[in-house]
């Protein structure tokens, strides 16, 4: 196995060990275990575990990045660009929902550094959204779509942590789809 690909399954193997456990009480026993490789040598890949922790998060953090992007870029009206990049982050957070869930939680059980990191993911989003809707609202005044991003941001966590307990209640599409409509509905007044 590459180095590459040997990091990349410490790090999926890390994400469902801190999910089930927790990042306490993840160990790092069970996860060299899981791997099929020894704790050294998760500390050489990583340095500690918090090393391992944080390179999790940073790789969520790159990959939620380029999925709303990507999606995002794909589109042809300021609608369709709105309603992609709410169905990527939903069906990325879905795929990611128990990991998602316990950092949105339990956000003091984390070392520090991981927090100021899924602080990190939220602006980089925000800066993502906010580009965009300066692009298609381009005469709504700054303060106005600063607030609107952090609207987006905070009822995105909130629907995704709501669907995260209650599976069964709406879809990634439909989840996609509310926020899509509350957040055109919010800035109608903007668009040209």
């Amino acid at each position: 196995m590459s180095r590459a690909e040997r990091e990349r399954q410490m790090l999926d193997v890390a994400e469902q060990v801190f999910t089930e456990h927790g990042y306490r009480a993840a160990s790092m026993d069970e996860i060299a275990e899981r791997c099929g490789v020894s704790k050294p040598m998760l500390y050489e890949y990583f340095g500690s575990k918090d090393g391992l922790f944080h390179a999790a998060l940073a790789r969520s953090k790159a990959e939620l990045y380029e999925v709303t992007q990507k999606a995002m870029a794909g589109a042809t009206t300021p609608q369709d660009i709105l309603r992609r990049g709410m169905l990527a982050y939903f069906e990325f957070v879905d795929s990611h929902s128990d990991s998602f869930t316990m950092l949105l939680s339990a956000p003091l059980t984390v070392p520090p550094e991981s927090a100021d990191l899924v602080e990190e993911t939220r602006q980089q989003q925000s800066a993502l959204i906010a580009g965009v809707l300066k692009s298609f609202v381009p005469d709504a005044p700054d303060a106005a779509l600063h607030a609107f991003t952090e609207i987006i941001i905070g009822g995105c966590e909130r629907l995704s942590l709501w669907r995260a307990r209650h599976p069964d209640q709406i879809s990634v599409e439909e989840a996609a789809g509310y926020m899509t409509d509350f957040c055109w509905q919010g800035l109608s007044p903007y668009v040209p």
